[in-house]
């Protein structure tokens, strides 16, 4: 399967109207390597003038502006991408290969991905893990970050909703669960410790009939990319102990989470907001044409439908006063 339509629809909804929104969304699958974003469009509700731009990572990054009073807003991003075939891995590399990735470090401009970030701090609660766990420089580069990849596999328990997109690795540690976000920050710190660079992938993951993934389906997922000699950068999925091939969909990369978030924004108002949030996947073998339009799947029908409609009109003061002076 080698092409994968994706719809990620975003709905935000508020107790009482808010009088703008201000919004940026990293939802725009990247072109690079050997994937391929072949379309991709984004709806906004209620509607407004859409802007794009690339950040220093390379992400596309579309944003805008809503001014007026609003009860919700709703964004479906809808993306047709192509995955090809990528080199195999090796089990390992050559004797010589820390060397190898020091001099590769030396020559390009990696420092962002080697220093602690927002999300991967080398806490003490990390340090201990990297001690119990045996992270060290020993053996080849590729060999550590696959036994890490599997041992964070293992030490970890996935449970959705077990932390927040703002809790701190320690939480997870301590804890012995999380979800992908914690599983990628922790991989991420205990790398760039032993002088590794690592980033943080934001995207999706297609699962298929067969396959066992932990990771919620109905969600974005996040994984690992870590630099090594020969190799550039590879993917890693510690939630499912995976090497990251064809079912990985890219949107972005960067230092953690937070310069990767699917949305990042502010309102202008006092209320409480409710985020509700459905990703689908489809693969196909062949390309379907790029102006085909995705089913949309019954739990999103009405919500779609009612972010489409034309906002309700207001009562002006004088129709108020007018209403009065009739009763």
């Amino acid at each position: 399967m080698n092409f994968y339509s994706i719809r990620h629809l975003t709905r935000f909804r508020y107790k009482q109207a808010v009088s703008e929104s201000i919004m940026e969304t990293r939802m725009h699958p990247r072109s690079d390597y050997n994937q391929h974003c072949l379309s991709f469009s984004l709806s906004v509700s209620p509607r407004c003038r859409v802007f794009s731009y690339r950040d220093h990572h390379g992400n596309h990054v579309q944003h805008f502006d809503i001014p007026g009073d609003h009860h919700q807003l709703v964004i479906v991003a809808e993306s047709l991408v192509e995955q090809q075939a990528q080199i195999d891995i090796p089990a390992f590399l050559a004797p010589d290969a820390w060397g190898a990735l020091d001099a590769l470090i030396h020559m390009g401009d990696y420092g962002e991905m080697l220093l602690p970030s927002t999300f991967a701090q080398p806490t003490p609660s990390l340090l201990e893990l990297a001690k119990k766990l045996n992270v060290v420089r020993r053996d080849d580069p590729l060999m550590v970050v696959r036994e890490l990849n599997r041992q964070i596999f293992e030490y970890f328990e996935y449970v959705p909703r077990s932390t927040r997109v703002d809790s701190p690795i320690d939480e997870a540690i301590s804890n012995h669960q999380g979800v992908c976000q914690d599983f990628a920050h922790t991989m991420i710190a205990l790398l760039r410790n032993i002088g590794i660079p690592a980033r943080y992938v934001s995207g999706y993951l297609y699962r298929g009939s067969g396959d066992n993934d932990r990771s919620t389906p109905e969600a974005t997922h996040a994984w690992v990319e870590v630099l090594l000699p020969h190799l550039n950068w590879v993917g890693l999925d510690p939630t499912n102990d995976l090497l990251a091939y064809n079912r990985h969909i890219r949107t972005a990369v960067g230092r953690d989470y937070a310069d990767v978030p699917p949305t990042h924004g502010v309102f202008r108002g006092k209320t409480e907001s409710e985020l509700y949030v459905a990703v689908q996947v489809e693969a196909s073998n062949e390309a379907p044409p790029l102006d085909r339009k995705l089913p949309i799947p019954d739990d999103w029908t009405v919500l779609v439908e009612r972010a489409q409609q034309p906002p309700e009109r207001m009562i002006s003061n004088l129709e108020i006063q007018q209403m009065q002076q009739q009763q």
